[in-house]
């Protein structure tokens, strides 16, 4: 595994896991929305997000984290792995409401010098809900990703499917356990 693509449904987690498997392998951690957003919630255009986007990939080694699925062609270009965070759908919008509520009472800036704080109208109560995001696009996600791994173009990708946060951390462990061995003595 040199270049992964972690993806699932907003709220599932991806964050998280892909800081901590970056974090065990020893790679940068690229977070696509921290490439997307510019300040006061403006996104970048596709052409100037696929720059910044083939900019960030150009390492040998990096865990991506997200969906962006009209980027597909450049962040599937090189990756071999794909780790799809594939949570139930009461546990993804559990904690995609947990998140918001977190990030709305804390007021913390989600990306430097972008003045991206989550409210609560915003994350709650706008066409621009994050949890109406989660429930419109939770099984179309999904329908997706079951699609991609039995799809003839990606079958040089190896998907690895995490139905549970139990399996996320067992996963994490025999990733950081491959890498103490690796560790000269």
């Amino acid at each position: 595994m040199r270049r992964i693509n972690v993806v699932g449904t907003s709220g599932s987690g991806k964050s998280t896991f892909s800081r901590q498997l970056a974090q065990a392998l020893n790679y940068p951690h690229i977070e696509m929305d921290r490439l997307y957003w510019k300040k006061d919630w403006q996104g970048t255009n596709d052409e100037e997000f696929v720059q910044k986007l083939s900019e960030a990939l150009s390492v040998e080694h990096w865990v991506l984290d997200g969906n962006y699925n009209r980027t597909r062609s450049v962040k599937w270009q090189d990756v071999d792995t794909i780790v799809w965070i594939d949570y139930s759908f009461q546990r993804t919008l559990y904690q995609a409401l947990s998140r918001a509520f977190q990030r709305c009472v804390s007021g913390k800036e989600l990306w430097p010098n972008t003045n991206n704080v989550e409210t609560f109208s915003r994350s709650l109560f706008s066409r621009d809900s994050i949890l109406l995001w989660t429930l419109k696009t939770y099984h179309s996600n999904r329908q997706r990703y079951i699609e991609d791994m039995e799809n003839e173009e990606y079958q040089h990708i190896r998907f690895i499917r995490l139905c549970s946060p139990h399996m996320a951390q067992e996963f994490l462990q025999q990733i950081s356990e491959s890498q103490e061995v690796k560790k000269p003595a």
